[in-house]
């Protein structure tokens, strides 16, 4: 009775998921994900580099509202350069990413900081593909 009811829960679980995905909720999302892109883009306006993250953060919007057939392999790629660029933007001694008290920061904060906005556009650009 048990495996019954497991079975039953597991065939409805991806109709549940597709069709609160398919409707408003991922209106939600990509509406919060803009806006989130936008920030984060907006923040590196005084950036000694703002050339280089202002479009970083600028492309995942690109491809939210990115028209035309599903091409999941895409978002994989570009979420898993995203990846690969956090790993190499890693400093060599982690730091954390907050001020000291002086309010200056180390080359190393600053490297962690450019990881973790990365890592989080990457898997941000792998949720994008599964909601398309």
């Amino acid at each position: 009775m048990i495996k019954l009811e497991i079975v039953l829960i597991l065939n409805k679980y991806p109709k549940l998921i597709f069709s609160i995905m398919s409707n408003n909720f991922s209106k939600i999302l990509k509406y919060f994900f803009t806006l989130l892109f936008l920030f984060f883009a907006a923040v590196q306006y005084n950036d000694p580099d703002p050339i280089v993250w202002i479009p970083t953060y600028l492309l995942p919007i690109l491809l939210l509202w990115k028209k035309g057939k599903r091409d999941r392999i895409m978002y994989l790629a570009v979420g898993l350069i995203y990846l690969l660029w956090a790993a190499n933007q890693f400093p060599v001694e982690w730091e954390g990413v907050r001020l000291n008290a002086m309010g200056m920061k180390t080359i190393n904060i600053e490297l962690g900081r450019e990881s973790l906005g990365l890592v989080i556009t990457g898997i941000l650009v792998w949720i994008i593909g599964l909601l398309k």
